[in-house]
């Protein structure tokens, strides 16, 4: 009965569609199910074949302690066969007998080969997660809203710097923030991430386990079930040396703008179409529009047609042909004022090599230009002054040397005469001769002054004041003559002049629009003054004798000239008259009719 009962156990054990084994107490196979046997690869087992099956685990450590143990227990292990390695996994369990005695072990053992491989793959995956996760330097974090619980990967922890093992409550997670605006934002937007389901994204700063400062981009996305958040998963990426790199080209980039405002200079860049696309604050200030109201305009729309046109076809040369322009003088008119400019432009490259635009810069050298009108006035100046010195030579010469002769000759005739009466009237010659030497001298001192003072210092001067002063100044000249003043000079005109000068010329011109009157009528003088963009026009006209101007209009401003049989006559007041207009930068014509009467028209130069 036993012996059918045997058969029928290990009958039924072969059919069992699990794959299970029988030991005996010292590892040899019993029997088996021929799913197992064919698992091993073994054949049927019959009474002449023994298999141990402790071979079969060769690669399993302190199996037949484990079994000695009598204790269930289960393990993983590989077979190979055919060239092909299965997983699978083997459960162990005492095998009893009908008085509970332990008689073996009971093997059932489970083909894995499949889950195994999707773990090596998911395993695969995590992998490659981990390292991009490691490479971007982005970990994630969740945290659940029901049991209160944040997770936090294994990047995260490392951007934080804190242990492995570290669990974090969310107060503790914000307080790794920065205090101050940093911990704020965050607490605002975890906040309104749950209560909102607002999700976020933002670059804040951390200091980490060890008491580093770095900054990281945080996002938080909410995921809400029947109107409640039941879950916040985020992202936190460390971007501290990408801030840093780009806190760097910010610094660079306002050190070279500040450079580039700093220099005194008009630069700015263009691109294919002369849009200007950047400017500096010397750009902006002769514009005098600020860079937003600049950039993308071109020439066209800043300055007139002209000029525009002209620094267009400038910037096709150097963009379409490559030519660089380098330190050309050009002429900008912009609100009416024309600057001089030394301007260079440049190809502007891409980072293929393309042309993309153009640099130009630009000096303004406006004040150069004014120095180098008024060196060459100096050297003109200069050069006739020396031409009036030569001629003022001349004339030392032949009037001192006159003088000489006439001393001489009169101390001769002293000499030579003892009569008291004719040595009285020649004393009295030598007084009058002293007399005119001394005049002559002082006349030689003016042109002296006037020749050779070539930094006159001119200032604002109220006209019409300065005219009434010097009427003032010999009334009493006038009334003797009876003369009639008509001045029509406003009271606002100035003029830039040398005060002493200007009180010389209006002297010098209206004493002598008296002494040379006409005898058959008063004399009448009219002044005028006319204001323009170039200066000062005043006009002094007389009814006097008039100057026969085809007779003696090219010497009328020559020293000791005159035109007229007056005995008082020196020929010198408008030879002064004429050089002190021109030492102040003015000028003088005369126009005049004989015996109806003589206008001065004196030319004031504003420029100073």
């Amino acid at each position: 009965m036993k012996a059918v009962r045997r058969v029928d156990q290990f009958y039924l054990l072969k059919q069992l569609p699990k794959a299970t084994a029988l030991l005996c107490k010292k590892g040899i196979l019993v029997d088996a199910s021929s799913s197992w046997l064919d698992i091993f690869g073994l054949p049927p087992q019959n009474s002449d074949h023994q298999t141990k099956v402790f071979p079969l685990y060769g690669d399993i450590p302190d199996l037949k302690k484990k079994l000695k143990e009598n204790k269930s227990f289960s393990l993983r292990h590989k077979i190979s066969n055919h060239n092909s390695t299965g997983h699978f996994k083997s459960y162990f369990a005492p095998w009893f007998d009908e008085k509970e005695n332990v008689i073996g072990t009971i093997i059932q053992t489970d083909d894995i080969t499949a889950e195994v491989e999707k773990e090596y793959q998911a395993e695969w995956l995590q992998n490659i997660l981990d390292t991009k996760v490691e490479v971007s330097k982005t970990g994630w974090w969740e945290f659940e809203t029901a049991t209160q619980k944040l997770t936090w990967c294994k990047e995260t922890k490392r951007i934080h710097q804190v242990p492995d093992c570290f669990e974090p409550t969310t107060a503790e997670a914000i307080e790794f923030f920065k205090p101050g605006y940093s911990r704020n934002k965050v607490s605002m937007l975890f906040h309104k991430a749950i209560e909102n389901q607002q999700s976020y994204d933002d670059n804040l700063m951390i200091i980490t386990f060890n008491g580093e400062e770095r900054w990281v981009r945080i996002t938080g996305k909410p995921y809400v079930e029947n109107g409640n958040t039941v879950k916040v998963f985020g992202t936190i990426r460390d971007i501290h040396d990408e801030v840093m790199a780009e806190n760097k080209v910010k610094e660079h980039q306002q050190l070279l703008s500040t450079l580039v405002d700093s220099l005194p200079l008009n630069v700015y860049v263009k691109d294919l179409e002369s849009r200007k696309v950047l400017i500096n604050k010397g750009e902006s200030h002769y514009i005098n529009k600020s860079k937003e109201e600049i950039i993308g305009k071109n020439d066209f729309d800043i300055y007139n047609e002209d000029t525009a046109k002209i620094s267009r076809e400038e910037d096709i040369q150097v963009m379409k042909h490559l030519t660089p322009i380098i330190g050309k003088e050009t002429a900008i008119t912009h609100n009416g004022k024309t600057t001089h400019f030394l301007t260079s432009k440049i190809p502007y490259f891409d980072l293929d090599g393309k042309v993309c635009g153009l640099i130009g810069m630009s000096l303004d050298i406006s004040s150069i230009k004014k120095k180098e009108r008024e060196l060459r006035d100096l050297i003109k100046i200069t050069s006739m002054q020396n031409q009036k010195l030569i001629g003022f030579a001349h004339i030392v010469s032949h009037n001192l040397r006159s003088h000489s002769a006439n001393f001489s000759m009169l101390l001769e005739f002293l000499k030579s005469e003892n009569d008291p009466t004719e040595r009285e009237r020649i004393t009295k010659m030598l007084s009058q001769a002293s007399d005119n030497l001394l005049e002559t001298l002082e006349n030689l001192n003016q042109v002296v002054d006037v020749n050779t003072n070539t930094s006159v210092t001119k200032k604002p001067l109220f006209l019409k004041q300065n005219i009434v002063k010097v009427l003032q100044n010999f009334s009493a000249f006038l009334n003797k003559h009876n003369s009639q003043i008509i001045n029509h000079v406003a009271e606002d005109i100035k003029v830039e002049c040398v005060p002493a000068y200007l009180d010389s010329i209006i002297l010098n011109l209206i004493s002598n629009a008296v002494k040379y009157r006409s005898p058959n009528r008063k004399p009448l003088i009219i002044i005028n003054a006319v204001k323009s963009k170039e200066g000062v026009l005043l006009s002094i006209s007389d009814n006097g004798l008039g100057i026969d101007l085809e007779k003696y209009g090219d010497k009328i401003f020559g020293m000791y000239k005159t035109f007229h049989n007056k005995e008082d006559s020196k020929g010198f007041g408008l030879y002064l008259v004429k050089n002190q207009i021109e030492a102040m930068g003015g000028s003088i014509t005369v126009q005049s009719d004989v015996d109806r009467g003589t206008t001065f028209n004196v030319y004031f130069n504003e420029e100073s």
